[in-house]
Parts: structure tokens; sequence; C-alpha cells
């Protein structure tokens, strides 16, 4: 009986750990900014009346040059 008991708190730590660090990857992946184009920032900017024509075709005019 106590090796049954024994065995399964062994089990039950094993799967807390597992559980743990799982939980703890998904999290740290979670925080990860995601990086959104410079063009969709310009598109929705004019759009939105926060810049004017010009200046949404001269700032996508330097986004299509080659650096």
């Amino acid at each position: 009986m106590t090796r049954v008991v024994l065995i399964l708190f062994i089990m039950a730590v094993i799967a807390a750990v597992v559980l743990g660090a799982a939980l703890v990857f998904r999290a740290s992946r979670a925080r990860k900014p995601v990086l959104e184009d410079p063009r969709e920032i310009l598109k929705r900017r004019y759009a939105a009346g926060e810049i004017d024509e010009d200046e949404y075709l001269r700032r996508m005019s330097g986004l299509s040059q080659d650096w």
C-alpha cells in the first residue's frame, strides 16, 4: 500500500513540474511583441486622417527604397 502511495506521489510531482514548465513556456511566448508592418501603420494613419496624402506618399516611397 505504501509503495502505491509513493508511486502516485512521485507521478503527481512529475506532472506538476511538466505542467508548470509548459505554463512558463507559454507565458514567455505570449509576451513577445508582434511587430506591425510599417506600411500597414501608414495606411491606418492615413485612413484615420492623422497624415495627409502628401505625407503618406512620401513616407511610403521612403519605405519602398532598398537601403
